[in-house]
Parts: C-alpha cells; sequence; structure tokens
C-alpha cells in the first residue's frame, strides 16, 4: 500500500546533504520554533537548502568577547606594534583625522614607542584631543586638549576609568550590525560579552547584534576583575565570591599572583558548577591539579603567546615564560578547557585563534579537532561541546567542505553560512 506524502511544517527547513559528525550525505530538518526537528539521510520534502557535501557544525560561541570596544574599533585609529613604529609613526597616525575633532587610538604598548602620559602625547598631537587606549584595556593616555575637554587634570594616565571616560568624552559610533555580519560570515552564532562592569541599558544595545548574547554581570557568570595593585586577600575575595552564589563566577587572572588568590578564594568560597578562570595567562604547573579538583574551567587566549610573542619575550620575567596561556598541558591534565578572542584586545578571528592554537610551537600546541572544540561549547558550559540533536537550537554553521578539509585548513574562508534559530544570519 502506498504512502500519502507527510505533511510537513509550513515553516520548516530542509538541509540537504551534509556532512554531521562525520556522516556524509546527511538531511537536517529544521521546525518553526528554530529547533532540529529531525536528522537522517533523504529525508521527505523538498530542499531548501543544498549543502553540496560540506559539513553542518554547531555555531561559534566566542566565549570572552568585549563588543562594544570592539564596535567601537572601527571608528578608532590602530596603533599597535603591528600597525605604526615609533613616535614618528605613532604621532603620523594620531593626525590623521580632522583638526580639533576627538581622536581614539587602540592597541598601544610601549614598544612602538615607549611610555605615554599627556606630556608625550602633547609631542606628536595638540591641534585636536587624543585619547590612547593601551592593548590591555587597563589604561588611557590622554593629550592636554583632550583633559581639557573632559574637565580633568593630571598625567593623562586614567587606569581602569572606563565609566568615567563614558560620561566625559563624546560617543563613539559603534558598528555593531557591520561587527554581527563580519562574526556569521565566520560562522559565530553566539557571543559572551566579558565587561566586568556592564554599561547601563548594555542588552538592549547588543540586541541589533543576529547572535545569541550572554553578558556577563546580567547573565552568570559574573566577571570578577583583579589588578594586582588592589588585589584583595583570599578571604576577601572568597566572600565577595559568596555574595554573588548561586550565580556562577569568572575570575580575571593574569599573572600567578592572579590566579593563587583566586585559588585559595574558591577553596574558601567552595566552587560551584561552571566557575571559570578568565585568561589563565600565567598557570604555574603546581597548580593545574588544583585548577582540575577545583573542577574549574579555564576560557584562555591561546593566540596570545604567537600575536605578542616578541613582546612576551621581552617583558615576561623568565619564571613565567613557560607557563603562558597553556593548553595542552591543561587538556592532558583533565583540566576544562575554552577559549575566547578577547577582542579587541586579540584578533577577532575564532579560526585565527584555532590556528594559534594547533600550530603553537612551545610544546602548549593542541589538534585540530581540539581547537575547534574551544569554540564549540555552551555559553553555560564552555568546555562541553554542543552537539546537532533532534531538540537542540538549531545554531548552526555550515562549511563549503567537508570537516576533514576545514580542520586542515582552519580558516573562515570554509564557512558558507550560519543560521540562529533556523534563520540565516550571514548576508
Amino acid at each position: 500500500m502506498r504512502r500519502s506524502p507527510r505533511r510537513l511544517p509550513d515553516a520548516a527547513v530542509l538541509i540537504r546533504n551534509v556532512e554531521v559528525e562525520g556522516r556524509a550525505g546527511t538531511d537536517l530538518r529544521i521546525g518553526p520554533d528554530g529547533r532540529i526537528r529531525e536528522i537522517g539521510p533523504r529525508l521527505p520534502g523538498e530542499a531548501h537548502v543544498d549543502g553540496r557535501g560540506g559539513a553542518l557544525l554547531p555555531g561559534l560561541h566566542d566565549h570572552h568577547v568585549h563588543l562594544t570596544a570592539l564596535a567601537a574599533d572601527a571608528a578608532s585609529v590602530r596603533v599597535g606594534p603591528a600597525d605604526v613604529r615609533g613616535r614618528e609613526g605613532l604621532g603620523a597616525a594620531l593626525r590623521s583625522g580632522p583638526p580639533g575633532q576627538w581622536v581614539r587610538a587602540t592597541g598601544y604598548h610601549e614598544s612602538v614607542a615607549g611610555d605615554l602620559d599627556r606630556w608625550v602625547l602633547d609631542t606628536l598631537v595638540t591641534d585636536r584631543p587624543v585619547r590612547v587606549q593601551h592593548r590591555s584595556g587597563a589604561m588611557w593616555f590622554l593629550n592636554t586638549a583632550a583633559l581639557r575637554a573632559a574637565g580633568l587634570g593630571g598625567d593623562g594616565r586614567l587606569w581602569r576609568q572606563d565609566e568615567r571616560l563614558r560620561r566625559l568624552v563624546p560617543p563613539v559610533r559603534l558598528e555593531l550590525e557591520r561587527l554581527g555580519r563580519r562574526a556569521a560570515r565566520r560562522g559565530v552564532t553566539g557571543f559572551t560579552n566579558a565587561d566586568p562592569r556592564p554599561a547601563p541599558g548594555l542588552r538592549r544595545t547588543l540586541s541589533v547584534l543576529p547572535q545569541r548574547l550572554t553578558v556577563m554581570g546580567l547573565d552568570s557568570p559574573v566577571k570578577i576583575l583583579l589588578d594586582d595593585a588592589t588585589l584583595p586577600a583570599p578571604h576577601d575575595l572568597a566572600v565577595r565570591i559568596g555574595t554573588v552564589r548561586p550565580r556562577r563566577v569568572a575570575v580575571h587572572c593574569v599573572t600567578r599572583v592572579q590566579l593563587l588568590v583566586t585559588l585559595l578564594a574558591l577553596e574558601e568560597a567552595g566552587p560551584v558548577e561552571g566557575d571559570r578562570v578568565e585568561h589563565g595567562a600565567v598557570i604555574p604547573v603546581e597548580t593545574v591539579s588544583w585548577i582540575r579538583r577545583l573542577g574549574l574551567t579555564v576560557v584562555t587566549q591561546p593566540h596570545f603567546p604567537v600575536e605578542r610573542g616578541r613582546e612576551y619575550a621581552a617583558e615576561v620575567h623568565p619564571d613565567d615564560r613557560a607557563h603562558l596561556y597553556r593548553c595542552r598541558s591543561l587538556a592532558e591534565a583533565g583540566v576544562a578547557l575554552a577559549a575566547g578572542t578577547d577582542a579587541p584586545f586579540g584578533t577577532d578571528d575564532p579560526w585565527a585563534v584555532m590556528r594559534a592554537a594547533a600550530t603553537r610551537e612551545d610544546g602548549e600546541s593542541v589538534t585540530p579537532e581540539a581547537a575547534l572544540r574551544f569554540f564549540l561549547g555552551r555559553p553555560e558550559r564552555p568546555s562541553v561541546p554542543r552537539r546537532l540533536t533532534v531538540g537542540a537550537p538549531a545554531d548552526l554553521c555550515l562549511l563549503h567542505v567537508p570537516l576533514r578539509e576545514a580542520l586542515d585548513a582552519l580558516s573562515a574562508e570554509t564557512v558558507r553560512a550560519a543560521y540562529v534559530a533556523g534563520r540565516p544570519i550571514t548576508s
């Protein structure tokens, strides 16, 4: 007896002939609720998308990024080591805008032209207000014209004063739509914004992005920023952690002492599933088993030793160089691991991060498969990869090529399309 064709939901989407978890020739149907409804070979219905044999993956998630700063980069002058050289080059870059208008410069590092303050900047630019952000994101340098326009005094060095500056300087156009499109073309379907103190209205500001959003502080985890100069005692940090429970915490650790204080504090406060160490810039080998025992996830930037190798060789204490941004050694010890770009303080291309993680020459490289998994984790559990299963949200990254070819390249050029809840977000 011949069966009548099954009636399909009016809003269902069928992607045909893709590779799913190593299975070629697979079809995937997305229901009108934006979730995966069926996966299998030769599903009935007319294809909406011909995958042409390319791999279909969960969409990439950048687990540590600063979205408004990244969006503002489009209206900024880049003055990092890869962009300008010496005071002459720095001055030329800062004078490239119209006279009298504010200049916002980012990515600065002392290797470009030494230490900055108002007087050094005044030797370079006097006819317009200039503010220069250090590559770390922690310091702004203002010339006299900028200080005067903002009603400020001092030497022009403002440490961790982003909120204050936001009230005193003209706003910068945020190219969020452009950012979202660029990320979508790289297969990114989600972000975790990692600002320590989210600006008022931040979620509304970011709502123009087509990607899914987790905003630290508004959502779990809560970001805790540590600086060596103001480092709390372990007990005081434990008390602070206790005030945000039962939410998870993500503690910014870029020095050895910050990590040790964090581990002692979490030992006292008691960890909860999903607590994170952000960056893990310096993880001494003797702390690795401690991190594992506490069940912490390290969300790291494996590309920084590659992007900043020359500066690290000159600046990082010899005792710390062997412990920078661990990857392989953490994974082999069973530590939960994921990655974020930390853009704009690093590249905003997760595929470039993956390439760096897979090609490091310091003994900390990982396989291309492991590097890809760094960006496939759940927002709430970054080290736990999402899978394409029936009932899961249809947040997808469709590639031009099978997975093996994509792993050989680790390039955004392999991305064909991205979908959030079954809706294409690539243009």
